[in-house]
């Protein structure tokens, strides 16, 4: 199973998606992929917020900031969270060590699907940044347009997909298995 949950920021997005993953992995086989780099304070404060989030919850925790076809977990596990698409796109396009503009789409992709063979249910969160209407500089409108166009080709692959609007989960597709 996969299911893509999407909102913005301070949505609960990550929330739901703590939730479903733990109603369909056991503890002992849950692991979360982190895609933030912990630049400066405030990314350092947002990545101990999700970990105390996360705290008693039965994750193990891998950090994969860029070449996600390249990580091969040590197990297979019945529940993967990746978290978060927006964090993982900046990194491949913006990080030496990423896949660059005609590249981190097609990597991304590729590494949620060998994520998704290695195990039972991968739950994958992205952010919802489309609809401010505001005009951006060639590099950020690039990125909007490639996160777009990830998240409906993950949508497509999804078996469940929603979006999460004030801490309330709207589904998309497959509504019955997000309760």
């Amino acid at each position: 199973m996969m299911c893509v949950l999407t909102g913005g920021a301070a949505s609960g997005k990550s929330a739901h998606a703590e939730r479903i993953l733990c109603a369909h992995a056991a503890p002992h086989s849950r692991l979360y992929v982190a895609t933030m780099q912990p630049f400066g304070p405030a990314a350092q404060r947002r990545i101990a917020r999700h970990q105390a989030l996360r705290a008693g919850k039965g994750f193990q925790s891998a950090e994969r900031y860029t070449d996600l076809a390249g990580f091969a977990p040590d197990k297979w596990y019945e529940g993967v969270l990746l978290e978060c698409m927006a964090n993982l796109l900046a990194n491949e396009l913006f990080s030496p060590d990423g896949a660059g503009p005609g590249r981190a789409a097609a990597a991304i992709l590729d590494g949620v699907d060998r994520l998704r063979a290695r195990c039972g249910t991968l739950v994958v969160v992205t952010n919802e940044i489309f609809s401010d209407g505001q005009a951006y500089p060639p590099e950020t409108e690039q990125y909007i347009a490639l996160l777009g166009q990830i998240n409906r080709a993950l949508v497509r692959r999804a078996d469940a997909a929603a979006e999460s609007v004030c801490g309330i989960l709207l589904p998309l597709k497959g509504g019955d298995w997000l309760a």
